[in-house]
């Protein structure tokens, strides 16, 4: 590596750290705590409002609750119909105005990425002269430096100035508008683990908590009943497990299913059993936040041999989904649809209640 390189790598770790120590497990469990402990009684009924508030988002390209893919839910697409739909419902679930909805919701993000931008911009002021250095007088662009964006700002606003902000201002603004930018691209993992990290906060706040070993991200072989794969194969790590006496519960905990997840959840499956090691039976379940009505339909009908893949299938709260859908349903819709009404496409509240009446007995089983 040249010193060059080797200086500008040196001097983007502090950067990288920060943003690591903003999005990373140790600062989200601390303002999950501080979240919940400002919040009042947690139950099954309002849980999957706390899910919302913490995690849902608004699409900047829609000024909409997300619910489906960016690029396929525009104006003028099938999704921005359903979006519209979407906002309105969750706008007047969490009793709030479709304008203020974005201030009732992604509490968890706003929080995690608060004064982060200032403190990325500080970062790489402080090193900035020393970086420069080796290349001074050699009328090197300057950070910020995007005459496509800067003529874009002053065509939409120019008109409203009364002077021309310097340069110098310009750069600042487009680097603010870089920074900001990279926060947003961020949010896909703290969906993604915040989701598993939500799950489990709720559900050791509930009544029944106390009852309930809960482990998050763990490795398969680390949990009761199960044993070590072969020395060539490749650890097995579990979203989030539910331990209750010899009751086993092994949840799959994604916000939305990509194509590859729907493949990996039977493969999942296999190494689970496969590496079962008690002789006993453990529950496999879903917790999604998924609104494509294939996708759903796909995670409610997939089987293993002679029996449902997955145990439960938990909706954060299907209701969205059919007001999000509307009265105009067809296809994969309709089927899910019906398994709303017959339960296989389960609430969230409705599962917690479930799962809470399960109480271990002498001989560490469960019953209802």
């Amino acid at each position: 590596m040249s010193p060059a390189d080797a200086q500008r790598s040196n001097a983007s770790h502090p950067a990288q750290e920060a943003v690591a120590r903003a999005f990373g497990a140790e600062n989200r469990a601390r303002l999950l705590a501080r979240y919940f402990d400002a919040t009042q009684t947690i139950t099954s009924t309002n849980a999957w409002q706390h899910v919302y508030r913490l995690l849902l988002w608004i699409d900047r390209t829609t000024a909409l609750a997300h619910c489906y893919e960016s690029d396929k839910a525009q104006p003028g697409r099938a999704w921005y119909a359903r979006s519209l739909a979407f906002h309105a419902w969750v706008s007047n679930a969490l009793n709030v105005s479709p304008a203020d909805l974005g201030e009732s919701i992604d509490w968890l993000f706003r929080e995690a990425v608060k004064d982060l931008a200032s403190r990325a911009l500080a970062i790489r002021t402080a090193v900035y002269e020393q970086q420069r250095a080796p290349y001074a007088g050699r009328g090197f662009p300057e950070p910020g430096e995007d005459p496509e964006l800067v003529a874009l700002i002053k065509e939409v606003v120019g008109k409203w100035m009364t002077e021309e902000p310097p340069e110098e201002e310009f750069r600042k603004l487009t680097r603010r508008i870089y920074v900001y930018v990279t926060q947003e691209n961020k949010r896909r993992n703290l969906v993604g683990e915040g989701f598993e990290d939500v799950i489990a906060a709720v559900i050791g706040r509930l009544r029944f908590s106390d009852k309930t070993e809960i482990r998050s991200r763990c490795l398969l072989h680390d949990l009761p009943g199960f044993h070590a794969p072969p020395p060539n194969e490749k650890p097995r790590r579990v979203d989030l497990a539910l331990l209750r006496g010899n009751h086993r519960t092994l949840v799959s905990a994604k916000w939305s299913i990509r194509a590859d997840r729907e493949e990996q959840f039977h493969t999942d499956f296999e190494a689970y059993a496969r590496l079962e090691s008690a002789g006993q039976d453990f529950e496999y379940t879903l917790i999604t936040n998924e609104f494509d009505a294939a996708r759903l339909k796909a995670a409610c009908d997939r089987r293993r041999q002679n029996a449902p893949l997955f145990t439960h299938v938990v909706h954060v709260n299907p209701d969205a989904v059919v007001a999000t859908y509307g009265e105009a349903v067809r296809g994969s819709a309709t089927a899910v649809s019906a398994h709303v009404k017959d339960g296989r496409l389960m609430s969230l509240e409705a599962w917690l209640e479930k799962f809470g009446r399960r109480i271990p007995d002498r001989s560490g089983a469960s019953t209802d």
